[in-house]
């Protein structure tokens, strides 16, 4: 059975036309040069907070064929590390599991596991796809959602994804799934999250593991992101650059009860 949308009508659009509307309006008017990138964050909110910033931080990088997708497991369900192996039936068509990378992953370390309970109702990966479909007809993913885990199994997953996609040959792009900061005033959110986010452009790995953990900061996707950010430095990155950050009171005016968003290229 293919994998069915969890969030379609609720995070975003589920009829092809309103979605495809909803996205050629979130991408920017003007398209920036595109540059190649190892991995990038995105958030996984509704697209009415959030979409903005995923669709300009995917706008800045060419979207290979095989995408290599990290997510937080908000639910509990399933394995630590689960990959699902199964076609994604998203509204704007299906999306193929690069079935070799999957395998790959699975066979190198054996804490990453085939899990399509894992995946069932997570949202933080499935709305990442449609930006994706958008900018690469011939999309391949292969989803991972990760618990909350070790920073020494984040490094060993980390080297793992990096010694597969540097043994595939082809270009592969990693991209973790992460909101920041969660129901925090505007001040104590941003200054929070640019404590992580100063780490990130570090391409400190374990500080950001570090730092989160000490200052109580609900990046919920702080593995993922952890993890990315290990295999692009494995990968040979040299630069990690926020290129946008907002807040959910840009769009609710609540500005007292705020998620961050943020939208960084890893390269």
């Amino acid at each position: 059975m293919p994998r069915f949308p969890a969030v379609a009508d609720r995070f975003y659009p589920g009829s092809p036309g309103d979605l495809s509307r909803v996205l050629a309006g979130l991408f920017p008017a003007k398209p920036a040069t595109k540059q190649k990138a190892l991995a990038v964050v995105s958030p996984h909110a509704g697209y009415v907070y959030s979409g903005a910033v995923a669709a300009k931080v995917f706008s800045l990088v060419e979207i290979p064929e095989t995408v290599i997708l990290l997510g937080p497991n908000h639910h509990g369900k399933g394995g630590p590390v689960a990959v699902s192996n199964t076609t994604w039936q998203m509204p704007m068509g299906d999306v193929p599991i690069d079935e070799e990378i999957a395998a790959r992953l699975q066979a190198s370390l054996a804490v990453i596991k085939s899990d399509e309970t894992a995946h069932r109702f997570e949202h933080s990966i499935e709305v990442q796809v449609p930006f994706l479909q958008a900018m690469q007809k011939n999309l391949h993913i292969v989803p991972i959602v990760v618990s909350h885990i070790s920073y020494s199994l984040c490094l060993e997953i980390a080297e793992t994804i990096a010694e597969v996609i540097s043994a595939s040959g082809k270009e592969i792009l990693v991209v973790a799934s992460s909101d920041m900061s969660h129901y925090e005033s505007r001040r104590s959110a941003t200054k929070k999250d640019r404590l992580a986010l100063d780490r990130i452009e570090d391409l400190d790995a374990e500080g950001l593991y570090r730092t989160v953990t000490e200052n109580r900061i609900t990046m919920c996707g702080i593995i993922p992101v952890t993890i990315a950010l290990l295999a692009a430095v494995r990968l040979g990155a040299r630069e990690a650059r926020v290129q946008t950050y907002t807040d959910s009171g840009e769009i609710s005016g609540d500005t007292d009860q705020v998620v961050g968003y943020a939208g960084i290229v890893i390269r």
